[in-house]
């Protein structure tokens, strides 16, 4: 008997990825798809499709994703964003995965990053790695607003096929997307009673551009390489911006 997979995934104004995505995870027996209340056609493209469609408010990453585990029909989950592409070698490779005798309970899958339609090797995503594939008795994510993890007590394994994660459509959007992640981490910091100073606002931006600029190697990448830790280290800026008007009560 071959095991079931659920596929799910959370979606939030994704029209252009939300087709391809159904197609490259069809081999999962379910596909479940937790929607934001998009404003574009993501639902109406998801419903030509047989998937179960589920819209919930986005309160943080964690939360929608926990919550889009607990309705799955199956133990073993497959989890990708809707811009990573899924070839079918690795999708062979899954569902060979999760029939072995005695699999891990959980993999991480290798994510190609391309950026201004460059592959990205360097700028500190030489090992970019993610927990892409598990067994949800075993595993929730870690309540991480953004930037969330799989956690779990069990060993992880590593498959070995790739998914290219094509996150970049135009440079408005993807610098919407940091400032949307810093906005999320801002209000974490907030709950924290974490105050923004000095040290925030110069040391760790400038921080974050010299680790991946020079520590991790984005000079390699070219000027890709310069404005991807660019505009990286910027969104360290504005996170401690926007903390700063949260206590401050500027919109």
């Amino acid at each position: 008997m071959n095991t079931k997979i659920s596929a799910l995934a959370i979606t939030y104004n994704e029209e252009d990825h939300i087709e391809n995505y159904i197609q490259q995870l069809s081999f999962a027996d379910e596909i479940i798809i937790v929607d934001s209340f998009s404003t574009d056609k993501t639902v109406e493209l998801a419903k030509k499709y047989n998937v179960t469609l589920i819209q919930r408010k986005f309160d943080d990453f964690s939360k929608q994703k926990n919550f889009a585990i607990d309705q799955a029909n199956n133990d073993w989950i497959v989890f990708f964003d809707l811009d990573e592409e899924v070839p079918k070698a690795l999708a062979d490779e899954i569902i060979s995965t999760v029939n072995l005798a005695n699999p891990e309970k959980a993999y991480r899958v290798k994510r190609d990053f391309h950026f201004m339609g460059k592959r990205m090797k360097y700028s500190g995503f030489q090992t970019d790695i993610s927990v892409r594939l598990f067994h949800k008795n075993y595993c929730r994510y870690n309540g991480k607003p953004v930037h969330e993890t799989i956690e779990t007590t069990e060993n992880i394994g590593l498959l070995e096929h790739a998914v290219a994660h094509q996150t970049y459509k135009n440079f408005d959007n993807y610098n919407q997307k940091l400032s949307h992640y810093s906005r999320l981490q801002a209000e974490a910091l907030y709950k924290k009673n974490v105050r923004p100073n000095v040290y925030h606002f110069i040391f760790r931006p400038f921080y974050r551009f010299i680790h991946q600029y020079f520590l991790r190697f984005g000079f390699l990448d070219g000027k890709e390489g310069f404005i991807l830790c660019y505009v990286h280290a910027f969104s360290v800026f504005k996170r401690y911006l926007q903390l700063w008007t949260m206590y401050r009560k500027i919109d």
